[in-house]
């Protein structure tokens, strides 16, 4: 009787960039939900020497999964090796390794390296991770060319920023509203549908919102919701002007019960800028549109928030 079988696969790409660089991209796990698409959110487990453990949070096949990983940083060698520690199914194990190879004239040849098994053999289970591991690695590898080869405009797309409420409450309470966003229909005015799916926290948000102009939007997030004092999101249906969303709620108790924050972290699409804006609007204006727009929904969401909370004390 034949063992589970592991299947290899490896991915590659070319980087008009240097090797310790693109390497260092690959170090910062806690800024991969800003370059790469699947990932939601990375935290640190573990540090130790080379050696670290890692939590994800990030999409497959369109779906919100999460898993642990160790991993280890070989910077002489370019090399960071992975290893699931606990896998989400249809996955049994998942390893690999990041290579970064140095071709010299600021440039280098990344490799991505995958092994996996499937719970139970499955064929159904190993066509979708071989599907999954194809997608992401490929968006992955051009994700991370994009950013290593960004130019010195780049930073000016990128805008970030934060709002603050306080609130007479506590956290936790906080925290429910923000989590129970099935409810936003009722408590919002700006939401006109909204959709969830939740498991276990991981929750995959679908809503239509009201502009000020009377149009409505439909967006589509993935939030990973760490009680009591931490929600992470990032949109997976963009608005035209945005390549990228990323935000999170904080909820820190202080003496007048919880300064709650929403902090979102975008990337202007400047092809779009005309067609959105119109076409005497250049990134300025986008830039404050953008602010103007996020900001506003998540005062309006945390003002909401305050009035339920503190209607009920």
């Amino acid at each position: 009787m034949s063992g589970p079988q592991v299947h290899e696969v490896e991915h590659e790409i070319t980087i008009a960039a240097p090797a310790k660089a693109v390497y260092q991209l690959l170090v910062e796990v806690e800024n991969w939900p800003l370059m790469f698409p699947p990932s939601v959110h990375v935290e640190h487990l573990e540090l130790n020497g080379e050696h670290e453990r890692i939590r994800i949070w990030a999409t497959a096949n369109g779906e919100a999964k999460t898993w642990t990983s160790r991993r280890r940083l070989l910077p002489a060698d370019g090399r960071i090796e992975f290893r699931q520690e606990v896998s989400s199914p249809p996955v049994a194990a998942m390893g690999g390794a990041w290579i970064v190879e140095d071709r010299g004239d600021e440039r280098c040849h990344v490799r991505l390296l995958h092994d996996y098994r499937a719970v139970d053999d499955d064929p159904t289970a190993l066509e979708w991770i071989a599907a999954a591991v194809d997608r992401n690695s490929h968006a992955e590898l051009e994700a991370l060319k994009a950013r290593a080869e960004q130019g010195a405009d780049g930073p000016r797309t990128l805008l970030s920023f934060e709002d603050t409420t306080q609130i007479a409450g506590t956290p936790q309470e906080v925290f429910d509203f923000i989590d129970r966003a099935d409810l936003w229909d009722q408590r919002l005015p700006h939401v006109a549908r909204v959709r969830l799916q939740d498991q276990d926290g991981l929750q995959h948000l679908e809503m239509d919102t009201r502009a000020p102009d009377g149009t409505v939007h439909t967006t589509r997030s993935v939030r990973v919701c760490l009680t009591p004092g931490r929600i992470f999101y990032k949109q997976t249906q963009l608005p035209a002007l945005l390549t990228l969303h990323t935000g999170q709620w904080r909820f820190e108790a202080n003496a007048g019960g919880v300064l709650a924050t929403s902090q979102h972290t975008a990337v202007i699409n400047e092809a779009a800028i005309a067609e959105v804006l119109g076409a005497g609007a250049g990134l300025d204006e986008a830039r404050k549109a953008v602010r103007t727009a996020l900001g506003t929904n998540s005062l309006s969401t945390l003002a909401h928030a305050k009035a339920h909370i503190e209607g009920r004390s």
